[in-house]
């Protein structure tokens, strides 16, 4: 009995061990099991999820490209003729693997001197790449002569130095219309960060069309590909990869229109906008004074940048600056009074030698002209008559009228260094002054003093709808853009009856009143309006707009010549000279 006991109790001993086992063994099946899953889904997650994704991690350490910068694309004229191209120039690498970080800091300071710039500007792009970097890393643009002579008698000196020969920006023009066109310069360590693709040394468009049509002008680079390994050294050449030029950009400029704009303007503070009265296509844009962006095609110091910036602030682009307008601000006033109801075209008023509103006297030019109409208050350029039209119209449909006729509503184009025109009305004079409007603002609003402001290219926009029907066009510089639904000109509103008799008005100027210079006879008839603003402390700002021929506008002109006295005497004769240059091309004599 006792045996028997003793042996179920130990069997069922050992079932519990075999059972135990057994759970044990499971337990590690699926343990075993789990982990070889786990595996093959990260293997199957690696190999097939994110497989193109890390084989471009590997081949981005192992394959490293020696850039070769492309072509910028050109830019031309409306007529094909350059205005930035490219030329053949020097450029100095440096393979930072070549020295240690101490020979560097030694070598820095050599080529420093020949190449006249910091040496700290050398380490610091040494180290944005890293002293251990397969590939060289260029330093200067544009290498100068001497520092080429200079170099190639120690070039031993330096065993990580290349010079290479490689396509650099140019402005065959100079100074011409950079305001339009703008500069370049290296991409900044914000322009990598934003733009990884862009290899170090990649040259971005600054300003004007540079900047504007970067992604179009700046093509491709190529480069040779080199295989390296993991400490970094070149293993093999895979090939050269091409670089890919940028393609040409074609502007609604004339270069001879530009350039007699800027010749006449002669660097004086000022702008000279010519307009398409039609499509608004910019045939040209002048501001003064200019800058040369062949300066930024090299390296420019800090001290050349201070310079720059300290000169009568030459890259502001005064074409798109506000200007108190003066007279030419008339054919915003004539169009208000009559488009309100309050006048006619053919409403005559009697004019005075001065106007006595509230005790306060505002001027004629003289002694008053009698009773006038329209026509002859824009020949003789009435003020008395005007601080009439401007009180009955009052100040919310000349502000209403200003902006459909481009002022405050026409774009930069994207331009930058401008602002844009305003002709407040008394609530808007409220919020922004903390003031109220008083009768003086509105008789200073209709002769263009006061608080109006206006760009000489909303001016050329102005003059353009009242000679090609009553139509505001959009001013643009691509050529492209001609035609385009969202550069078509939109209508303004404005009466037949309106249109003709401030063109008649302006018409009158050029043959009998301020502007009669332009009437000797040596060009088509045009007409225009000069304009003469006060500016405290200083000269008069003078100021022209006009359009010609008369019997067929094709062209808009807008002048301002800062501190420069009375329109007739500094603005028309820029003027003349934009007639005649356009005269000379595009009709026959």
């Amino acid at each position: 009995m006792a045996n028997g006991l003793s042996l179920n109790s130990k069997s069922r001993r050992i079932h519990v061990a075999l059972t135990q086992r057994s759970q044990r063994s499971v337990i590690l099946l699926l343990v075993l099991t789990g982990l070889i899953s786990g595996c093959l889904l990260r293997l199957i997650q690696l190999q097939l999820v994110q497989g193109s994704y890390h084989r471009h991690l590997v081949d981005k350490n192992r394959i490293s490209l020696v850039p070769t910068p492309s072509d910028r694309g050109n830019i031309l004229d409306r007529n094909g003729k350059l205005l930035a191209a490219n030329r053949l120039a020097r450029s100095v690498y440096l393979s930072p693997r070549e020295e240690t970080k101490a020979q560097w800091a030694e070598s820095a300071a050599t080529l420093g001197h020949i190449l006249n710039m910091p040496r700290e500007e050398i380490l610091a792009k040494l180290e944005q790449v890293g002293y251990r970097a397969p590939t060289p890393v260029r330093i200067s643009r544009d290498l100068s002569l001497s520092a080429f002579v200079a170099l190639s008698e120690k070039h031993n000196q330096f065993p990580g130095l290349e010079i290479r020969g490689e396509s650099n920006r140019y402005y065959p023009n100079g100074d011409l219309a950079s305001h339009i066109l703008g500069y370049i310069r290296e991409a900044t360590a914000e322009d990598l960060k934003q733009n990884p693709d862009y290899p170090m040394g990649m040259l971005v468009g600054q300003m004007g069309i540079e900047r504007l049509a970067n992604a179009t002008l700046q093509g491709v680079w190529g480069g040779q590909l080199l295989e390296v390994n993991a400490t970094g050294q070149v293993v093999r050449s895979l090939g050269t990869k091409p670089s890919q030029s940028g393609a040409p950009m074609q502007l609604t400029l004339d270069l001879e229109l530009q350039k007699t704009a800027e010749k006449a303007l002669a660097k004086r503070r000022g702008a000279v906008v010519v307009l398409d009265v039609k499509t608004g296509e910019v045939l040209a844009l002048a501001s003064g004074p200019t800058f040369d962006p062949n300066l930024f095609t090299r390296r420019i110091s800090p001290g050349d940048w201070k310079q720059l910036q300290s000169r009568n602030q030459p890259f502001l682009n005064r074409a798109l600056q506000g200007y108190p307008p003066g007279s030419t601000f008339k054919v915003v006033t004539a169009a208000a009074g009559i488009q309100s109801g309050k006048f006619s075209p053919d409403s005559t008023l009697a004019t005075f030698a001065a106007l006595n509103l509230g005790g306060h006297l505002f001027h004629e030019h003289g002694s008053g002209y009698g009773v006038i109409g329209f026509r002859d208050a824009f020949a003789y350029s009435s003020n008395t008559f005007f601080y009439q039209v401007g009180l009955a119209a009052g100040p919310e449909q000349i502000s209403k009228w200003a902006h459909r006729l481009g002022i405050g509503t026409t774009d930069n184009m994207g331009l930058e260094g401008g602002s844009h025109g305003s002709v407040p009305t008394p609530a808007e004079k409220e919020k922004l002054y903390k003031e109220p409007w008083y009768g003086g603002d509105t008789v200073s609003m209709s002769i263009g003093q006061g608080l109006v402001q206006v760009t000489p290219l909303e001016m050329a926009v102005m003059v353009s709808a009242i000679v090609n029907g009553g139509k505001r066009v959009k001013p643009h510089l691509l050529l492209t853009q001609t035609g385009m639904p969202e550069r078509q000109p939109t209508a303004t509103g404005l009466d037949p009856g309106t249109i003709a008799i401030i063109k008649a008005g302006l018409i009158a100027v050029v043959q009998q009143g301020t502007a009669s210079q332009l009437n000797d006879g040596s060009i088509p008839l045009t007409g225009g309006k000069t304009g003469t603003a006060e500016v405290p402390g200083q000269p008069d700002n003078a100021l022209f707009v006009g359009f010609g021929p008369a019997s067929n506008p094709q062209i808009a002109v807008a002048v301002v010549v800062e501190n420069g006295g009375f329109g007739a005497v500094s603005a028309v004769p820029i003027a003349r000279e934009i007639y005649k240059t356009y005269f000379k091309s595009h009709l026959k004599q």
